[in-house]
C-alpha cells in the first residue's frame, strides 16, 4: 500500500488546535492562514506520496553504499532530492531574504511529517541541513550566512552536525577534535567524528560540515569548545568550489535501520588539516550547537508521528484485507477480514490515538514557536517561548517512544506476516528503533525535562500548563455526552497526577537527585501522554462544536470524538500508575547493590 498524506487530519489540528489564523496574523506570516496551508499541503503531499515514499522500500533493500571513501546513494535518490529542493521545499520555514519561503513552522512541521512518512531515510538529510541553517542564521556572520545558506537552501549544498566521537557520546566534555588557529583568521581541524548523518554522499556538490573542536588552550570540558564551518569542499572567492578539503569519510554503519541514510565516520586533517571558519565566539560552541540540537529534537519527535502514521496506514489496510476466523459475536456467516477482530480494533485505536495525539501536540508547539518569535508583544513572546520549551522535550522523547508501540502494534496486526520483510511492516518497526536514540536519548529529554523545564523553575511552568488543562476539563464537563464526560474525567485524574509529580519533582531535585532522576522518563512518559490527551480533549470540544454547526465532513468529526474518547479510556488512563511508580517507586529503582546486577 502506498503512503497517503493525512491532509485532512493536519488541517483540523493547525485551526482547531494550533490556531494557525493566530499565526497568520503575526507579522511576516499574514499570507500563511488556512488556505495558504492547504495548498502548500496538497502540493507537499504530491511529491512525497508520488515520488518520494516509493523509494523507501528500495532503500532498505538497497541502502547506501561506500567504496574508496565515496558514498553512493540509493538509486533514485539523487533524482527525488533535486525534485524536493528545486520544488523550494528545503526553505520552507527559512527566511525569504536567504533564498526560503518564509512560512510559519506550523505548516512546516506538516509538511516535515508528510517526508518522513514517506521515506525516514531520505528525510534526514533536509533535517540535518535545516539546522545547520538554523545555527548559522543565529551565530553565523552576515559573510558566512550569504555564502552558506542561499546554497543550502537550494539544495546545491546540504548540512550535517559533528559532535560525536568514538570516545564521547553524549558527554561533549570529552571531545577532543583539535582546532589549531591560522595566520589567515581560518583554523586547521583534526580529529574523528561518528554517527555524522549524510558526512558523505552524491546527492549534492557540497557538504558543510560543522563541526565541535577545541582550540588549542581552551578550557577544558564543555565550556572550552568552539563550533566551525568546515565545508567538504572549499569556497573561492566568487562563489565557486574550489579544492577538496582535508575531510574524509573512511567508512559508513551498517545499522538495523534508516538503511538508506547514510551515517559516516569522518576523518578530519589527515594531510595537514582541514580547513575551518570559526562561528560565533571560541569556546561557546555547545551553545550555538544546541540550537541545531533543539531544532532536531523537535523535528524528531516529527519523525515518530511520521513513521507512525506510516505503520498505522499499512496496518489498517492488512487488516481491511486478511481474512482470518469468523467474528466472535457471529456479525459475519464465515471468515472475515480480521478487522472484525476487537483486539485487532483495540490495536488499530492505539495506534491511531495515539498518533492523532502526538500530531496535535506537535502542532500546537509548533504554533507556540511562531508565537515566540513574532509575536509584537514581548510578554506574549516569553510565555510562548517557555511553553514550547517545555514541549520540545515531550515531542521529542514522547512522540518518538510512542513510535516505538504503534510500530511494534502494526507487526502484530500483520501477524507472522509482520515478521516477513517483503510485508513491509517489519521496515517502520526497524526504522524507528533510532529515534529514541539520537539528538538525545529518551533519558538525556527526561534529564532537560527534570532539571531545566521543571526543577529550575520550581515547576511553574508545568503548574501554568496544568490550569489551562483545567480549563479544558471544565468545558468537556459541561458537553456533558458520554464521550466528553468520559474524557473530562479521565482528563482531570491525569492533570492532578500530574501535578503531583510536579511537586516532587520541583520539591526533591536537590534534596534527593537520585529518587527524582530515578523516574524521570516516566515522568516524560506521563506528561507527554497528558499533553497529548489534553490536544485530543480539545479536539473532542472543537469536533463537536463543528457537527453542531452543521459542519460538513459529519463522519470525520464523528470519528475524531470516537478517538478521543479511545485516547481518554486506555491511553490516559495509564498516568495515575505512573504517578505510583514516580513518587513512590523511586527507592526500589537504586535498591539493588551494582553487583548484583
Amino acid at each position: 500500500m502506498s503512503y497517503v498524506a493525512p491532509i485532512k487530519d493536519m488541517l483540523f489540528c493547525m485551526r482547531e488546535l494550533a490556531g494557525l489564523e493566530e499565526v497568520a496574523k503575526l507579522p511576516g506570516f499574514e499570507d500563511a492562514g488556512l488556505d495558504t496551508a492547504q495548498a502548500v499541503l496538497e502540493e507537499c503531499a504530491k511529491l512525497n506520496q508520488d515520488v518520494i515514499a516509493p523509494l523507501n522500500w528500495e532503500g532498505d533493500k538497497y541502502p547506501s553504499s561506500w567504496h574508496d571513501g565515496k558514498v553512493t546513494t540509493t538509486p533514485g535518490f539523487k533524482e527525488a532530492f533535486r525534485q524536493f529542493v528545486d520544488g523550494g521545499w528545503q526553505g520552507l520555514q527559512h527566511p525569504v531574504a536567504v533564498g526560503g519561503q518564509g512560512l510559519p513552522k506550523t505548516i512546516g512541521a506538516a509538511c516535515g511529517e508528510m517526508l518522513n512518512s514517506a521515506n525516514l531515510s531520505f528525510a534526514l538529510c533536509p533535517l540535518l541541513t535545516d539546522g545547520a541553517i538554523e545555527a548559522l542564521l543565529t551565530a553565523g556572520t552576515p559573510e558566512q550566512q550569504q555564502t552558506y545558506i542561499p546554497k543550502m537552501i537550494s539544495g546545491e549544498w546540504t548540512g550535517t552536525m559533528n559532535l560525536t566521537e568514538p570516545q564521547a557520546g553524549s558527554d561533549l566534555a570529552l571531545v577532543r577534535t583539535r582546532a589549531e588557529p591560522q595566520p589567515d583568521g581560518s583554523y586547521k581541524l583534526s580529529g574523528t567524528k561518528i554517527f555524522i548523518t549524510y558526512g558523505e554522499h552524491d546527492m549534492a556538490a557540497n557538504i558543510v560540515h560543522l563541526v565541535l573542536a577545541r582550540v588549542a588552550g581552551a578550557p577544558e570540558g564543555v565550556k572550552g569548545i568552539s563550533l566551525f564551518i568546515v565545508p567538504k569542499f572549499l569556497i573561492n572567492g566568487d562563489g565557486s568550489l574550489g579544492a577538496r578539503n582535508d575531510v574524509h569519510c573512511v567508512s559508513i554503519e551498517h545499522k538495523l535501520g534508516i538503511k538508506a541514510s547514510p551515517t559516516a565516520v569522518l576523518q578530519f586533517g589527515d594531510k595537514g588539516g582541514a580547513t575551518g571558519w570559526l562561528i560565533g565566539q571560541e569556546n561557546r560552541g555547545l551553545e550555538y550547537m544546541f540550537i541545531m540540537m533543539n531544532a532536531a529534537r523537535y523535528a524528531v519527535g516529527v519523525q515518530g508521528i511520521a513513521i507512525a502514521e506510516r505503520a498505522y496506514q499499512k496496518a489498517v489496510a492488512y487488516a481491511k484485507d486478511r481474512v482470518q476466523s469468523r467474528p466472535v459475536d457471529g456479525s459475519l456467516p464465515g471468515s472475515g477480514p480480521i478487522v472484525h477482530h476487537p483486539d485487532v480494533r483495540r490495536m488499530l485505536m492505539t495506534m491511531r490515538a495515539q498518533t492523532e495525539g502526538c500530531r496535535a501536540m506537535a502542532l500546537a508547539a509548533a504554533a507556540a514557536y511562531d508565537a515566540a518569535h513574532h509575536h509584537p508583544d514581548r510578554e506574549v513572546r516569553q510565555q510562548n517561548q517557555a511553553f514550547y520549551e517545555f514541549m520540545v522535550p515531550l515531542v521529542k522523547g514522547y512522540s518518538t517512544e510512542m513510535s516505538l508501540e504503534v510500530t511494534s502494534l502494526g507487526v502484530q496486526v500483520h501477524g507472522g506476516m509482520g515478521f516477513i520483510e517483503e510485508t513491509g511492516a517489519a521496515q517502520y518497526y526497524r526504522d524507528a528503533r533510532i529515534l529514541t536514540i539520537y539528538e538525545g536519548t529518551t533519558a538525556i529529554q527526561a534529564n532537560d525535562l527534570v532539571g531545566r523545564k521543571t526543577a529550575r523553575d520550581g515547576g511553574q511552568t508545568a503548574r501554568a500548563l496544568a490550569g489551562q488543562i483545567a480549563q479544558t476539563e471544565q468545558q468537556l464537563a459541561a458537553l456533558g455526552d458520554a464521550a466528553a464526560t468520559s474524557m473530562a474525567r479521565r482528563l482531570q485524574a491525569a492533570r492532578e497526577a500530574f501535578v503531583q509529580v510536579v511537586d516532587f519533582v520541583a520539591g526533591q531535585t536537590k534534596a534527593s537527585p537520585n529518587a527524582v532522576f530515578a523516574g524521570s522518563v516516566p515522568y516524560l512518559m506521563l506528561a507527554g501522554n497528558l499533553v497529548a490527551g489534553w490536544q485530543m480533549g480539545r479536539a473532542l470540544l472543537a469536533a463537536r462544536q463543528r457537527l453542531a454547526d452543521g459542519g460538513d465532513d459529519a463522519s470525520f468529526l464523528e470519528a475524531k470524538v470516537a478517538t478521543a474518547r479511545f485516547y481518554a479510556e486506555h491511553i490516559l488512563s495509564r498516568v495515575p500508575a505512573q504517578r505510583d511508580a514516580i513518587v513512590d517507586g523511586a527507592e526500589s529503582v537504586t535498591a539493588l547493590p551494582v553487583d548484583a546486577f
